[in-house]
């Protein structure tokens, strides 16, 4: 199905700047850079799994606007309904530090063109007009009252369509700046026929603890994953996710993948990715849990936010670990 399946994600591009190797942020003259954000990781993952993905986002005119633009067709991620506007592309500084505990994440993207996006501005139906899924992020709502109502619109058009759609509780602390988040992610929740997260996402967001079955029952979701991240050492990681499905009521753990990180943007959303191109590709659940957290085993591997895994990678990881 992957030849003709369509897929659209929704939610902020932003420009990345890392310093080399393990220097800490402006002990050194140099940044790296690299464009990035969950929903366009999600969206290059899936571009490189064969599936056709439009990736919709506001970007600045001018040449920073142009470049992610670039990038992102460079992807062979579909930027037809891409919306142009604002002064600003949002910024994030990531100093990678030894392991995920000392990693150092600063923002400024506060009046970014997306933060400051009329909902109306995106036509939905006409966006989501031949899509199988769309998928959004925990992420969108903190962004200010236009992205959420622009989210909002953009899940409500899905389901009147009978498009799936797959919501990430990805959590950034900096961005609620001590809001609780629950009175705008628990009605996205509720109509999300698949639910990601790990147990701290799933508690910041929803303020429960992650139980799968329980999850599934209180938001009506169809499938629930919640993916674990062991620290083992100063780059090495444990790996592995499981997978609820309500309609059946299994439970399924995956096998654990233990990886030497490169970089740990980005190991979720390519999970993500990973979940919806299986689902999509009818594999039995457990096929499709084990796809899922190979995926996001290999993009720990590379540097930079965006997963290039292709189809054939991932499943020769699968076969490795069986």
């Amino acid at each position: 199905m992957s030849d003709r399946a369509r897929v659209v994600t929704f939610g902020e591009l932003l420009l990345r700047l890392s310093p080399p190797g393990e220097e800490r942020l402006f002990a050194s003259p140099e940044l790296h850079t690299f464009f990035g954000g969950a929903e366009a990781n999600v969206a290059v993952a899936l571009s490189h799994l064969g599936f056709r993905v439009d990736y919709v986002t506001r970007l600045p005119d001018g040449p920073l606007g142009d470049a992610a633009l670039d990038a992102l067709r460079h992807e062979g991620v579909g930027t037809a309904w891409i919306a142009r506007g604002g002064s600003r592309l949002g910024l994030y500084f990531v100093e990678p530090g030894a392991d995920l505990r000392t990693m150092r994440v600063v923002y400024d993207r506060a009046g970014s063109a997306l933060a400051q996006i009329d909902p109306s501005e995106i036509a939905w139906p006409r966006v989501l007009e031949g899509a199988s899924w769309f998928h959004a992020t925990g992420i969108t709502p903190a962004l200010g009252n236009g992205p959420v109502g622009a989210l909002t619109r953009a899940i409500g058009s899905a389901r009147a369509h009978g498009i799936r759609v797959s919501l990430d509780l990805n959590y950034r602390e900096a961005l609620w700046r001590g809001r609780d988040p629950r009175a705008l992610v628990e009605p996205l929740a509720r109509q999300a026929e698949v639910l990601i997260g790990n147990r701290d996402a799933v508690r910041a967001l929803l303020g429960v603890e992650a139980d799968a079955p329980r999850l599934a029952e209180r938001y009506g979701c169809r499938l629930v994953a919640i993916t674990e991240r062991e620290i083992l050492g100063p780059r090495e990681h444990a790996w592995s996710a499981t997978l609820y499905d309500a309609s059946s009521g299994a439970a399924l753990r995956s096998k654990r993948h233990v990886v030497r990180v490169v970089d740990r943007v980005g190991g979720g959303d390519s999970f993500a990715a990973g979940l919806i191109a299986a689902v999509l590709n009818s594999h039995a659940l457990p096929a499709a849990l084990e796809f899922a957290v190979a995926a996001g085993a290999l993009k720990l591997a590379v540097p930079g936010d965006f997963g290039r895994a292709t189809t054939d990678e991932v499943e020769r990881l699968v076969r490795q670990c069986t």
